[in-house]
């Protein structure tokens, strides 16, 4: 394994526990801590936003660029995850079936989207 990867993979995984612990701490109510859980949650997310910087330096490869493609190709994952997540919620925790299933269809076909947006028709 090289060097890079190892270091990747370090940074990959502490960021990630400390997300999910963030998380995890923000989203319980039985664990009283939301405002540390959204404190831990940025860290990791930070983090991560890091490891990526990092291993393209270790990589030898050029800085992202950021683009109007990439900006949109981001929104889009955003949204496609939060509406697949929400219809998930909707139809698991709230009952509401019907509501659910088609928050979570937008949430699916848009992330289906992505597919052409980053490797185009041909």
């Amino acid at each position: 394994m090289k060097k890079s990867n190892f270091v990747a993979l370090v940074l990959g995984t502490i960021s990630g526990v400390f997300f999910a612990l963030g998380m995890c701490m923000a989203l319980l109510p039985e664990w009283d801590a939301f405002r540390p859980g959204v404190g831990l949650g940025c860290i990791g997310a930070v983090l991560a936003l890091i490891t990526v910087f990092v291993w393209r330096r270790m990589e030898h490869k050029q800085p992202l660029k950021i683009t109007g493609k990439s900006v949109l190709i981001v929104l889009i994952a955003l949204v496609g995850s939060l509406a697949l997540g929400l219809g998930m919620v909707n139809v698991i925790v709230w009952a509401n079936l019907v509501r659910g299933i088609i928050i979570g269809l937008v949430g699916i076909v848009a992330l289906l989207m992505l597919i052409p947006i980053c490797k185009g028709l041909k």
